[in-house]
């Protein structure tokens, strides 16, 4: 259904999911259910390892479900995305209600999966989407493992700058004069963007594909230096990696090795700080300039997670430039309203998360895992200390954005061995 809650829109819309039952015990052997987030669910297919690993040791089925307007599963085609109302149902209830459906379909049409126990299985959104999957729809799913999910990241349940205190710390434990060099590039970068020379030098330092004009185009630019920064503390993974981006193994020290001296003049710590984000957007040497508008993989779908972002996945961010290396931003909600009713004709509505889905207040729920990494900056919007006894928190002090969920490696630290144990553990005993 496009709308599982009005019976006006009576339409219907293809989604799609994969499913792999080769371990499967026919006659209600367990089904792990991927709550699909904002991106083609093959991409998260192949980005969930610890699901194909565990698979054979729980006998279990792995259905891996696409999340509404994200890769193929559009309800309304090309016109998906044309305007707000097209995008009406673009939401997490609808999200939810369609996996609920799909569960509920494929226990029908699956021969001897009829009392098969279901474990929803997220990571980031996905991992919300889990933990409030079993929250709502608790006769569906008999638990959920949530990693690296966000769930708190709301209203004022966590300070808003404990998130870029995360990425700053993550930086400074990996080399001295690090998070420094990257705090002085504000400045640096503010006094060249003044002149029209200083922009075009700015421009051909970072091998820029379009040349900045003004200072909105600076702006533009630190905003894709911050996210950088950002999405490097979510893969800082202990190999190599392709998530976002091809990298090498812990790529924030690798980074760090051209960030050492924070007292240099303007020009050569920019230098500097072209090297380390070349080395994020080209690791393997192939790309010819570097777009400031791209600044992670294709496959996550930007368009869908800005609408969502602007009605009700609103998570106040900010810097304060002292806790963190960003230049100082306060979180101003009516400036983000402002820019949604500009994009979309939409305004965000802070508090209905909270509403919906209990804030703090979720005691009354049960098997859920929360799992959180120590360096993943999402972690601070996260469960990081057990609730009850079946809302457990599981935390890895080396781990970056949800590698609990990654396929095992021989390079895996033992925190994230023992968390993956553990979660193993108590999934055995719901089902």
């Amino acid at each position: 259904q496009i709308d599982h809650f009005g019976f006006d829109e009576n339409r219907t819309f293809q989604q799609r999911y994969l499913v792999a039952d080769q371990n499967w015990k026919k006659d209600n052997g367990p089904i792990l259910f991927y709550t699909g987030n904002e991106g083609d669910i093959t991409w998260f297919c192949n980005n969930t390892g610890f699901m194909w690993d565990v698979a054979e040791e729980l006998n279990a089925m792995l259905v891996f479900a696409e999340h509404r307007y994200y890769g193929e599963s559009l309800p309304f085609g090309n016109e998906s995305f044309s305007d707000s109302k097209h995008l009406n149902y673009l939401t997490s209830e609808q999200a939810l209600a369609d996996f609920a459906v799909l569960v509920e379909y494929l226990k029908m049409t699956i021969a001897g999966a009829r009392h098969s126990p279901v474990i929803a299985i997220g990571g980031s959104y996905g991992g919300m989407l889990a933990a409030w999957f079993r929250m709502k729809y608790p006769h569906v799913v008999v638990g959920a493992l949530a990693a690296s999910a966000p769930i708190w990241q709301f209203g004022d349940l966590v300070p808003c700058g404990t998130f870029f205190s995360i990425v700053t710390n993550d930086f400074k434990k990996s080399g001295t004069g690090c998070s420094e060099s990257i705090r002085n590039s504000w400045d640096a970068i503010n006094h060249l963007s003044s002149t029209d020379t200083g922009l075009q030098w700015l421009s051909n330092t970072f091998h820029l594909c379009s040349p900045l004009k003004n200072l909105q185009d600076a702006a533009v630019l630190k905003n894709w230096l911050s996210e950088t920064w950002v999405n490097l503390a979510m893969v800082n993974y202990p190999y190599k990696a392709d998530f976002l981006q091809p990298l090498p193994a812990w790529p924030i020290q690798e980074v760090c090795k051209f960030l050492k001296d924070p007292s240099l003049s303007e020009k050569l710590l920019l230098q500097n700080v072209f090297q380390a984000v070349n080395l994020y957007y080209n690791y393997t040497g192939e790309a010819p300039c570097l777009d400031v508008s791209q600044t992670a993989t294709k496959s996550l779908g930007e368009m869908g997670w800005y609408y969502q972002a602007c009605t009700e996945m609103v998570m106040p961010l900010c810097t304060d430039g002292v806790h963190d290396m960003f230049e100082p931003q306060k979180w101003d909600f009516d400036a983000l309203s402002e820019e949604c009713y500009r994009m979309w004709g939409v305004r965000p509505r802070l508090s209905w998360i909270l509403s919906m889905y209990g804030g703090k207040n979720i005691s009354s729920h049960s098997n859920i895992i929360f799992s959180n990494g120590g360096l993943d900056p999402w972690s601070a919007g996260g469960v990081t200390q057990n609730i009850t006894n079946s809302l457990v928190a599981v935390v890895i002090p080396d781990g970056a954005h949800h590698l609990d969920l990654r396929s095992r490696n021989p390079l895996d630290p033992k925190s994230v061995q023992q968390a993956r144990a553990l979660e193993i553990c108590l999934m055995k005993q719901w089902i």
